[in-house]
């Protein structure tokens, strides 16, 4: 296992492999703007596994979260939507605090005020995320907790909550897997315990393996688990609570989901990955 160093400030996180100049992980919470991670690193160093404000989509950035109808309030476009401009709130994280670091392993927190057009408080997010380097490949862990600052009701919605995207390509050779072993668009709405994407990565041509991949592992005690999942056009995926129906948070309550990203050099491998949800489902 590989030895980690952190370089931190108040709006940014980057985890380096000791003696490499440039980050393998990179955490971003900029001041009233929604937090998220980009970019990640291929495994062996060696191209970018996400992508940040894509040009179908301009709010998606990497691997991030956001919701939408609650209360009437999206949190998903940042205000860049023109049909939506007007309904979205705002995102105000805390500045980063310190990580913790194990050798190979690195923990942080990202806490995040989300408000209403008008400024009220709605929500306060916490990310709680773990970063485990095994070399060949790491293993990225989230405890998501929102808590509820007014009595909430989230709408019945196609997609939301933790979102990654990858850059995507024509010619990327790009598959997305669920554990049922539908593909693609037949796994769009559908419930499965993961999802895995991979892709030939822009930068990988001189590699032997030009396909990396990320799949998103959703832990048995989460709600609605197994969930269901949007799939998008372009590989974009997210297990989406929201899918199922509406729900409520009770103002002083809070709910929490925990998910797990296995990153890895090559094309999915639903053995590995089933027997990677055995392990995590037991934690």
């Amino acid at each position: 296992m590989p030895t980690l160093r952190v370089e931190l400030a108040p709006d940014f996180l980057r985890i380096f492999r000791e003696g490499l100049a440039t980050p393998v992980l990179t955490q971003r919470a900029a001041k009233d703007k929604r937090p998220f991670i980009h970019p990640i690193l291929a495994p062996d160093g060696v191209g970018e596994l996400t992508e940040n404000e894509p040009g179908h989509h301009l709010w998606q950035h990497g691997l991030y979260v956001g919701l939408n109808d609650v209360n009437g309030v999206g949190f998903w476009t940042e205000g860049l939507h023109e049909k939506s401009k007007d309904k979205d709130g705002t995102f105000h994280p805390r500045p980063l605090e310190a990580a913790k670091t194990d050798g190979g392993r690195v923990s942080w927190r990202v806490v995040t005020a989300w408000r209403s057009p008008k400024g009220e408080p709605m929500l306060t997010e916490s990310q709680t995320w773990k970063f485990s380097d095994f070399g060949r490949h790491y293993v990225l862990d989230l405890d998501w907790t929102l808590a509820a600052e007014a009595d909430l009701t989230f709408g019945k919605y196609a997609y939301g909550g933790l979102f990654l995207r990858m850059p995507v390509r024509p010619d990327c050779a790009g598959a997305a897997l669920n554990s049922s072993g539908q593909t693609n668009g037949a796994a769009e709405g559908q419930r499965a315990k993961w999802v895995s994407v991979h892709l030939n990565i822009p930068g990988r041509e001189a590699q032997a393996q030009r396909a990396c991949g990320i799949a998103m592992l959703d832990h048995p005690s989460n709600p609605e688990h197994p969930a269901p999942w949007r799939v998008d056009g372009q590989l974009g995926i997210a297990p989406s609570r929201c899918i199922a129906g509406p729900w409520t948070l009770p103002k002083g309550t809070r709910t929490t989901s925990r998910y797990r990203l296995p990153i890895f050099i090559g094309p999915s491998d639903a053995t590995a990955l089933n027997a990677e949800w055995q392990t995590f489902a037991q934690t």
